[in-house]
């Protein structure tokens, strides 16, 4: 039985995510994604992975935008995920030592 607003959680996306943790570094990353994704995706996703950073460091939704073309729509969603999501953003951003330290 899938638990409401788990329904994404499936079969393929196991699978794909077995995938992305047995990688073992970035250029074995980068290689796989970039076959996996297009262009614009892989741009989007580090978009959203950059907004992230911006907004553990205190930086503010107009100055992201302008720095990263990301509209302040989108950086508001990115922003709720970030403070109530699942934390998987706050985990990699402390497993990687980010946060408001970071520019």
């Amino acid at each position: 039985m899938v638990m409401a607003g788990e329904d994404w959680r499936n079969e393929a996306t196991a699978a794909l995510f077995d995938a992305i943790v047995s990688l073992t570094g970035r250029d074995e990353a980068a290689h796989f994604f970039r076959d996996l994704c297009t262009r614009r995706e892989l741009e989007e996703i580090s978009q959203r992975w950059a907004v992230v950073r911006k907004l553990a460091a205190g930086h503010s939704y107009r100055e992201i935008s302008g720095e990263t073309g990301v509209s302040t729509a989108t950086i508001v969603r990115i922003n709720q995920w970030l403070r109530h999501g699942t934390g998987g953003y706050q985990h990699m951003l402390d497993k990687l030592n980010l946060g408001q330290e970071e520019q």
